[in-house]
């Protein structure tokens, strides 16, 4: 009997919680892992830069670096936001390069463990499933996880770091 239960705990998996910054776009909610996010700043002084693809909507220099800022709506295919006093950008990091994401705001920061995130249905979901990485629920809240590291592709990295140049 003891090596029954010995052979239960060793099986056992340990669940761990995650953090998460919680942002809208639209009347959706999302969410990304905290621990990529370096900072949150009002949208303001960005430069645009001529031919640049339409998601890249120009640069910021933060504290000396010069940073690409991409508008989420734009590149998800959603409706086009007017900017407000609750637009912001979140500066993350995606493979090594410092980028700003555009938002429509901010609303928290959530705790879920792994039991609350569920694998993303293949309907319904108008985002592209490469750049979700699951569904997280709490209580009656549902929110669209967005794997940051998937979120531009190889090639749209070399645009990003090229406006950042």
């Amino acid at each position: 009997m003891n090596q029954v239960n010995a052979s239960a705990k060793k099986t056992r998996i340990e669940v761990r919680d995650r953090e998460f910054l919680v942002f809208s776009l639209g009347e959706e909610e999302y969410a990304i892992d905290i621990l990529k996010v370096q900072e949150i700043r009002g949208y303001d002084n960005v430069t645009r830069i001529a031919n640049a693809p339409e998601f890249i909507k120009g640069v910021t220099n933060l504290r000396g670096v010069i940073v690409p800022i991409v508008d989420l709506r734009i590149k998800f295919r959603l409706s086009k936001a007017i900017y407000d006093g609750q637009t912001v950008v979140i500066v993350v990091n995606i493979a090594g390069r410092v980028v700003g994401i555009v938002v429509d705001r901010v609303s928290d920061v959530m705790t879920l463990n792994d039991e609350q995130i569920k694998p993303a249905p293949e309907f319904g979901v108008n985002l592209p499933l490469d750049y979700i990485s699951g569904l997280g629920s709490l209580d009656k809240r549902m929110l669209v996880l967005v794997d940051i590291e998937k979120l531009l592709t190889s090639q749209e990295m070399a645009l990003v770091a090229e406006a950042g140049e």
